[in-house]
């Protein structure tokens, strides 16, 4: 009796790719990624898989072509509407060290019309606090879907609906961090997808090595973008430090570096206290670290849309003065 060889799954080609050893694995190209990221999103692969192709992934550290394929996939598969937006605000990170003071960086511009469109994936991080957890507090709207998302840029011009209200797989994907141990390379391609072909993409990287990449991604799918290090992780401009912007403009990569705005290192604050943040729109309280914090991630906002970084911080310095809290 002759026993037949199991045939092979088709996505046991791209973990092959990946996990053939130091001389045999390799990157995936453009289209593979985008490929692979096909299968990953229309449910067929066995769990096994995704878990290994994700770890394989992060263990070698994702390329640009793979991080610009997998991009392809998801918007080749969204089904949002033609929106205009300006700004498209990722927000996965979550703060453990600052408030997030980028939230109210985001209502001061909306409240001058620019158009923003956020996105996160809820908290996953012990510790950390996030988007979704102040949206409330702030007067942000938390769309349940696309429907919502144009009234609230009508009506208040920003909007922020979660992940998984919109590509539910990759937020599950997401959700795999308490089992896989680490971050999968998910958390990073979520800062790119601009699902509304927003005008600039704003992604913040924390780990340096990773920045050129995502620049280089945004590159290759044709993006306006502005990858920084976000204090934290979060597109927030870190008063304290320098901070290094790398551009992407009609395929052309830039890079310029903004010095530090504070006058002097501020100490962390002992606990994060939301309250504190409505307090400062409202110009009950002052924060010197978080309005210079404010007015600095303004001001990134308005470079990503084509001012010089002198006029975008005047601009911004001047409507936060004026904001109506």
């Amino acid at each position: 009796m002759t026993t037949l060889t199991p045939e092979e799954h088709p996505f046991a080609t791209f973990i092959r790719m990946l996990g053939k050893g130091q001389r045999g694995a390799r990157d995936l190209s453009e289209a593979e990624a985008c490929q692979a990221m096909g299968l990953l999103l229309e449910g067929q692969v066995q769990p096994v898989q995704l878990g290994a192709f994700l770890m394989l992934l992060r263990h070698k550290e994702e390329t640009a072509e793979e991080l610009a394929g997998f991009t392809r996939a998801v918007r080749q598969r969204l089904q949002a509407p033609a929106l205009p937006v300006d700004l498209d605000w990722p927000s996965y990170a979550g703060k453990k060290r600052h408030l997030p003071w980028y939230l109210l960086a985001a209502r001061c511009l909306a409240q001058n019309g620019i158009r923003i469109f956020m996105h996160g994936a809820g908290p996953h991080t012990a510790g950390r606090l996030y988007t979704e957890q102040l949206l409330s507090i702030l007067d942000i709207p938390d769309c349940q879907d696309w429907k919502a998302v144009r009234q609230a840029l009508d009506q208040q011009q920003l909007a922020f609906m979660s992940l998984g209200r919109w590509m539910p797989a990759l937020q599950e994907m997401i959700g795999l961090r308490p089992l896989l141990g680490l971050r999968s390379p998910i958390h990073s391609l979520a800062r790119g997808l601009n699902p509304l072909a927003a005008r600039c993409s704003l992604q913040s990287i924390f780990h340096p090595g990773y920045q050129p990449v995502h620049q280089q991604a945004s590159a290759l799918l044709g993006d306006q973008a502005i990858v920084i290090k976000g204090e934290g992780g979060e597109v927030e401009v870190n008063p304290d430090s320098p901070a290094l912007l790398l551009g992407t403009s009609a395929g052309q990569l830039w890079e310029e570096e903004w010095p530090a705005s504070g006058e002097q290192r501020q100490v962390k604050p002992e606990r994060l206290d939301p309250a504190h943040l409505l307090a400062v729109w409202q110009g009950r309280q002052a924060d010197p670290y978080g309005e210079q914090a404010i007015i600095g991630t303004m001001a990134l906002g308005l470079r990503g849309l084509g001012q010089p970084m002198a006029e975008a911080m005047a601009q911004a310095r001047q409507w936060w003065r004026e904001r109506n809290g």
